[in-house]
């Protein structure tokens, strides 16, 4: 008995058991495979050719596939990608990675490694945005809308997301081939295998990623952090240049750039430079703490967050929408809360994690767990375990809520003249002979404006449940104790 004793307080934490999440294989291969055309799907039925949702949805009991497939422009799979835009794309990763490399950065120690042991991690994603956005910025005061990033990106858009989607998929593969070269479970090289990410099941270890901090050693741009790299760069900031390349789109289409894209694209831009110049936090983050990098984190942050993130501006450059100042002013009383939410307790937890005597934080009440962690059970972390997403899911709201009741129709000019006299007033026409109406599709565009909301509220819910899972299995009994003091989930007296 003394022996068994002995073997279990010597075991490396990531040999414990941990059982699968997002229901295993099967959930591995639906979210894998699945969210990709998920992704083509949004793109293709909310589009610039025919309509917001494609007008042959709206009519499911005489749909047609042939006659859908012209609404959405459909040229067959060969159309899904184009070499200029693989090429594209590859340039704007290699500019990231040179920026990342060259520009001046600063280094920062991670958190404490389960098999001992702290990972240097290289920072300058700030400067990195500033140059891309400085650059960016100047095509446009010269060139204005049809610089030609910007017409690149709107052109070639169906292309590029393949591009990522394929880089996504390359990223994930690789790490996973590489990670049977770590010494588990003690590597010399401080490498270590994600508590989750070694079940022996091929498919869900390469999903969820089987190496905590996989790391590569590039020519030229030297040792580069796959996981951190991408956390940031290049799909969050793909995604507010994603943003700006619509505004222009809209310019290019109606002449004149309206208070709801702008709006959009201001809130998305303050929290994506937010993170930014945060970005020494993501090392008290789940994703690099716990999870591994495979297909989820790849997927995710090159494909997920720039493509469906943007989905509303992408909406407002076919379909304008104007706020005016009533308008504008609810939605950045939204913002508003979310942020000073979602800022204030990350500074709070930060601050209490490096410098517990910051008096900023000092006063504080905690408890210490047998683990000689420190929960904190006053103040915004006191008020809900995971208080931080309720100003997430606030954001999420002013990302969409100007897109107003969405839905669409485009009209041919020749074919279907129009007036603002008749009954359905509201148009809108653009530089190539075609107009969008609400028509018959208004309302049924939110399934694609506003499913960001909803989705990340489900997301918010699913990774709270997962955060809730791997305390309760770091803290044991402490953690039971904490749910005592601390009750609520995410939103006080309500969850």
């Amino acid at each position: 008995m003394a022996k068994a004793r002995t073997d279990k307080t010597t075991k490396s934490p990531v040999e414990e058991p941990h059982g699968y999440e997002f229901l295993g294989p099967p959930g591995a291969f639906i979210i894998s495979f699945g969210l990709p055309v998920l992704v083509y799907v949004f793109t293709f039925l909310c589009n610039d050719i025919s309509g917001c949702p494609a007008p042959s949805l709206l009519h499911p009991y005489s749909f047609d596939l042939e006659k859908l497939k012209k609404e959405v422009g459909w040229t067959g799979f060969y159309g899904l990608l184009n070499t200029q835009a693989f090429l594209g794309t590859l340039g704007y990763y290699f500019l990231s990675l040179a920026l990342y490399r060259f520009l001046p950065g600063e280094e920062h120690d991670g958190t404490e490694l389960r098999t001992s042991g702290r990972l240097k991690y290289r920072f300058n994603s700030w400067n990195s945005a500033l140059f891309i956005m400085t650059l960016l910025g100047a095509g446009t005061i010269s060139h204005g809308a049809e610089f030609p990033v910007w017409t690149f990106i709107t052109d070639n858009y169906v292309g590029i997301l393949t591009s990522n989607i394929l880089i996504s998929y390359f990223l994930a593969t690789y790490c996973y081939v590489a990670s049977f070269n770590v010494k588990h479970p003690h590597d010399p090289s401080k490498r270590e295998l994600a508590a989750g990410g070694h079940t022996g099941n091929m498919l869900y270890d390469w999903f969820i990623g089987r190496e905590l901090n996989p790391r590569v050693n590039l020519p030229i741009f030297g040792e580069v952090d796959i996981k951190a790299w991408c956390e940031l760069r290049p799909g969050m900031l793909g995604w507010i240049i994603m943003d700006l390349a619509f505004i222009m789109q809209q310019y290019r289409n109606f002449g004149r750039v309206t208070d709801s894209i702008i709006l959009i694209t201001v809130a998305q831009t303050v929290y994506t430079f937010d993170a930014l110049y945060m970005e020494p936090a993501i090392l008290t983050t789940i994703d690099i703490i716990a999870d591994g990098f495979g297909m989820m984190l790849s997927f995710g942050d090159l494909v997920w967050v720039p493509f469906t993130y943007s989905i509303q501006t992408r909406y407002l450059s076919v379909y304008p929408v104007d706020l005016g100042l009533k308008g504008v002013l609810a939605v950045l009383t939204v913002q508003g809360v979310g942020y000073y939410i979602f800022r204030s307790v990350n500074n709070e937890k930060n601050r209490f994690r490096t410098n517990p005597q910051d008096p900023r934080v000092s006063h504080l009440k905690y408890i210490e767990t047998a683990a000689g962690s420190k929960l904190l059970v006053s103040g915004w972390w006191g008020t809900a375990r995971h208080i931080n997403y309720l100003g997430d899911w606030f954001m999420s709201w002013s990302y969409v809520l100007p897109t107003a009741i969405s839905g669409y129709v485009i009209k041919n000019v020749a074919q279907h003249p129009v007036t603002a006299s008749q009954g359905d007033a509201y148009f809108f026409k653009n530089r190539y002979g075609t107009y969008a109406v609400p028509g018959e599709a208004k309302g049924w565009g939110m399934m694609f404006t506003y499913f960001f909301m909803v989705y990340f509220a489900v997301l918010l819910v699913h990774r709270e449940r997962r955060d809730e899972e791997k305390c309760r299995r770091k803290y044991g009994k402490d953690w039971d104790r904490y749910v005592e003091l601390v009750p609520w989930r995410i939103v006080p007296g309500v969850y």
